[in-house]
């Protein structure tokens, strides 16, 4: 169990962590990327071009011998009285500022995640504390005394079952803290997007 990792470094460095790995963070500025650039595509759908045509034909004239080729040019500009592509484009600055508050929701869900699973750990920290420190310690001696005193006639057989009964208890409590302790530093690897406590 590896505390000390947890002591050196704040929540504020789990969630940059967490901004560099969470590939749903990652993916969320390429999807403003790609609303962005169906915007400019139904911008340029919209838009409306001039038209340029050339044309060249062989046509005998009767009245006029030289008459025979004729050349031309064409320019088309199409005058625009209603924007068939103002849905789309309208549509597609939608999407640009739906992608960009689901961004912050997301980024606001995985700051939520990475506090509430740091917090967690801490928690856990602070009660294995002083079963490491003290608690375990004393119930092992407690459980000893007592049972060198049964083991030469100054405890009662009671006596001896309870502090046999205390030591376990005490033990049981530890370990249930460790199992709660490497559950919460599993979530806060699994809120950060890498293993950061081991």
């Amino acid at each position: 169990m590896r505390v000390n990792s947890l002591q050196m470094h704040r929540a504020s460095h789990f969630r940059q962590i967490a901004l560099d790995e969470r590939p749903d963070l990652r993916a969320a500025p390429e999807a403003i990327q790609q609303a962005q650039t169906n915007h400019k595509l139904a911008i340029a759908n919209g838009s409306t071009d001039p038209t340029w045509g050339t044309s060249c034909s062989y046509n005998p004239a009767f009245n006029n011998n030289f008459g025979r080729y004729t050349l031309g040019t064409s320019v088309s500009i199409p005058l625009r009285v209603f924007d068939r592509n103002q849905g789309e484009k309208q549509r597609t600055l939608i999407d640009i500022r739906r992608n960009q508050q689901l961004t912050d929701a997301t980024r606001a869900q995985v700051f939520s995640d990475v506090d509430s699973a740091y917090a967690q750990v801490k928690s856990s920290v602070a009660l294995l504390k002083p079963y490491k420190a003290k608690y375990n310690g004393q119930a092992l001696r407690v459980r000893d005394i007592v049972t060198y005193s049964w083991e030469h006639g100054g405890a009662s057989l009671m006596d001896f079952l309870n502090a046999q009964s205390d030591f376990r208890a005490v033990q049981l409590a530890y370990v249930q803290l460790i199992g709660s302790y490497l559950t919460a530093a599993g979530q806060l690897n699994l809120a950060v997007g890498r293993e950061v406590i081991q």
